[in-house]
């Protein structure tokens, strides 16, 4: 994706580091808020923003251990439609159907008695968090779903699941920041540098430019370990999880899939997501592997196999794309939200598998810290220094 171009700023209000689509969202909300603002990232709008699948799906993601995650996913989702109609007017688009944004829900099925006793206990889990889903039986999923598998034998559906499309919605937040008066510089940062005093100064790019900001925003996905300066005071624990994604393409006006699915297959697990141009989105492995992002023959084979046995119709599309992404994750695998120890340095990272999702919210978290907003009492327990 191609920068905007920028005019030369010595002096800004706010640096967001990381072109992703939460840095680009803190950027366009921080620049509609009248801040003066730019964006650095070496390739924005890539990164593991451009792999995603794009599900809005806090219900079907959610786990026992991880209700205050659900909550703060939930909270996002409620902050989705109205920041997905700011984007469309800001970046001068006909509506949401441009973001790809599809309501349909998800269904997840079961193949064996194991699956299904997994879907009752995962119902369970949302009884108790208070979440919407509905257990159903193998004809309903087919009702649902045609081509499934006649292997499925049971199915859990999530009807208040959403999906976008991430690279659509990265286009449009390059857009709106840019409508909005925001920068966006094609360069890395290389460290964030406070005065002698102990007051945050700015930051210093890849080419040696400097770039001074009362506030400055670390969004740059698994990139936190790799800034220098302040930054190495603090403990930051981001690591990368690679996750690999394939996607395959229909023939023009073919709808292989109504809703997203999702399912264990002998171990493997599997999503499927289909675009409103039919395109349908395959993922995903899940590998700890530093920050190697190469993509592995046995990864698109388990993926296809998979999905094939979900769909068996799957077997006719083409295989358009394989790709592999870092996805940045924290110990607890909630984000890193708001502000730091050091005045005006402010945190947006560790987002792993819902930097789609947690858009919204976490865009929400740091324009209060920058004094544009109220905190999200749901992001109260994913405080930035909580590892400090």
């Amino acid at each position: 994706m191609t920068a905007t171009p920028l005019e030369e700023v010595d002096v800004v209000d706010v640096v967001v580091v990381g072109g992703g689509i939460v840095g680009l969202s803190i950027g366009w909300r921080a620049a509609a808020a009248g801040r003066s603002v730019v964006v650095c990232d070496p390739a924005p709008g890539g990164g593991a923003s451009r792999a995603a699948a794009g599900m809005l799906a806090p219900v079907s993601e959610a786990r026992a251990a991880e209700g205050p995650l659900a909550r703060l996913g939930l909270a996002s989702l409620r902050r989705w439609p109205g920041f997905a109609d700011e984007l469309v007017a800001d970046a001068g688009l006909a509506g949401t159907e441009d973001l790809g944004l599809r309501r349909e829900g998800t269904l997840q099925v079961a193949f064996d008695d194991d699956d299904r006793r997994a879907l009752e206990e995962l119902a369970g889990v949302h009884r108790e968090l208070g979440l919407d889903s509905e257990l159903l039986g193998a004809r309903r999923c087919r009702e649902l779903v045609p081509l499934l598998s006649p292997m499925v034998r049971a199915g859990l559906l999530v009807p208040s699941d959403w999906q976008v499309d991430p690279r659509r919605v990265l286009r449009a937040l390059i857009g709106a920041l840019g409508a909005r008066g925001g920068g966006l510089r094609a360069q890395g940062v290389r460290a964030v540098r406070a005065t002698a005093g102990g007051e945050l100064w700015g930051v210093e790019l890849d080419d040696a430019t400097c770039l001074e900001a009362a506030a400055v925003v670390l969004a740059p996905g698994v990139g936190v370990d790799r800034i220098g300066g302040v930054v190495a005071d603090l403990r930051l624990p981001v690591r990368p999880v690679k996750g690999e994604i394939l996607r395959l393409r229909a023939a023009p006006g073919d709808e292989v899939l109504p809703m997203t699915v999702r399912a264990s297959v002998k171990g493997q697990p599997v999503y499927l997501v289909p675009r409103l141009d039919g395109e349908v989105v395959v993922g995903a492995t899940m590998q700890e592997a530093g920050a190697d992002t190469a993509v592995r023959a046995g990864g698109v084979l388990e993926l296809l196999r998979a999905a094939i046995e979900l769909v068996p119709g799957l077997g006719e599309l083409a295989l358009e794309e394989t790709l592999a992404a870092a996805r940045p994750t924290t110990p607890d695998n909630g984000p890193l939200l708001g502000p730091t120890s050091l005045v005006g340095l402010h945190v947006a990272a560790g987002h792993y598998r819902g930097g789609v999702l947690l858009a919204p919210v976490s865009a929400d978290a740091v324009l209060a810290g920058l004094g544009a907003g109220e905190m999200p009492v749901e992001a109260s327990p994913f405080d930035a220094g909580r590892y400090s």
